[in-house]
């Protein structure tokens, strides 16, 4: 089979073929459908992840596919399966094997594309918003990179829960795939300075920040008092320092998410969140957006549009 990997970390990832895998005892065998990228892929192509697996490695966080194959001890209902796996690895190749309690049955109707776009997007910020945050009806929700693939989810997210969204992105073309996700308002984080833009929109009780930077201190002094920011990542590739006594004089609360980190010591929050959000996918509630949908030969192509911010909400590789 076909696999996308990088055999040591710096280096260029390339399509190998490399024997189909057979699942050991609580795992299955996935004949994966799609893979979607995530800005990790890059940091983990970089080695800067905060997970660096054995080398080589198969890259791919996310993935859906229908499983075909099953080890010792599995639910024997699984086989045949349609699923989404976070698996932290391996979803860009033609089959992967991974743990069985990993694999989340598809609601129907919903396509692998969609579902390979799903998880780590959609998890991540409900259970920024709604585990840490806990955002409340009427609170102001600023949402920095809110056309990139968490971003437009927490947009979403936050509309649905009640929140006056702001969406701050780079560009009118970006930002009106916020205001289509269900943004208030829009700011240009390229036209003006975003701390007065917030303020004259009555300040932000809550801030989602994938992007670091300069943007994090221009939110942080635009929060109201008693605001919590949810620190998601640094796309920009500028990890701010927070000066504590700015914390402490408008009684604000920093928070950090790493959605996958809670697999290792309080899994059930991503599952009650995942089941939640499968829901309201079912019940038409929620809309992934994707950008861009490539087949995996084109995978270096696909971390390129990532790599220079030219896609919106997901990007998606295809095995077919």
């Amino acid at each position: 089979m076909r696999a996308f990997r990088i055999a040591e970390f710096g280096a260029a990832a390339q399509l190998d073929k490399v024997a189909l895998p057979e699942p050991g005892p609580g795992a299955v065998r996935v004949r994966i459908a799609a893979c979607g990228l995530n800005f990790a892929d890059l940091l983990m192509i970089e080695g800067r992840y905060q997970e660096r697996p054995p080398l080589p490695v198969t890259l791919g966080m996310e993935l859906a596919g229908t499983v075909e194959a099953l080890g010792g001890g599995v639910d024997p209902g699984l086989l045949g399966r349609r699923v989404a796996v976070f698996a932290g690895s391996g979803g860009l190749a033609e089959a992967g094997c991974f743990p069985a309690d990993r694999c989340v049955p598809l609601p129907e109707g919903m396509t692998f594309e969609a579902a390979a776009a799903f998880q780590v997007a959609y998890g991540t910020s409900h259970v920024a918003l709604n585990h840490k945050a806990r955002l409340q009806p009427g609170e102001t929700l600023l949402v920095l990179g809110a056309a990139g693939g968490v971003g437009l989810t927490a947009v979403e997210i936050g509309k649905r829960m009640g929140a006056r969204v702001i969406a701050c992105a780079r560009g009118a073309e970006r930002l009106e795939v916020a205001r289509a996700a269900g943004a208030d308002h829009l700011i240009d984080s390229d036209a003006g300075d975003l701390r007065e833009a917030v303020l004259a929109l009555g300040g932000a009780d809550v801030v989602y920040d994938p992007v670091g930077g300069d943007l994090f201190t221009a939110a942080m002094r635009a929060c109201k008092p008693e605001a919590r920011i949810l620190v998601i990542g640094f796309a920009s590739g500028d990890v701010p320092q927070i000066k504590a006594n700015h914390l402490m004089v408008k009684n604000l609360s920093v928070m950090g998410l790493y959605w996958g980190g809670y697999l290792a010591f309080r899994p059930e929050v991503l599952t009650d969140s995942l089941a939640t959000l499968f829901r309201w996918y079912a019940e038409g509630g929620l809309s992934p957006h994707v950008s861009h949908v490539l087949p995996l030969e084109r995978a270096e192509e696909a971390l390129t549009l990532l790599r220079e911010r030219r896609a919106t909400g997901k990007v998606v590789i295809t095995m077919g």
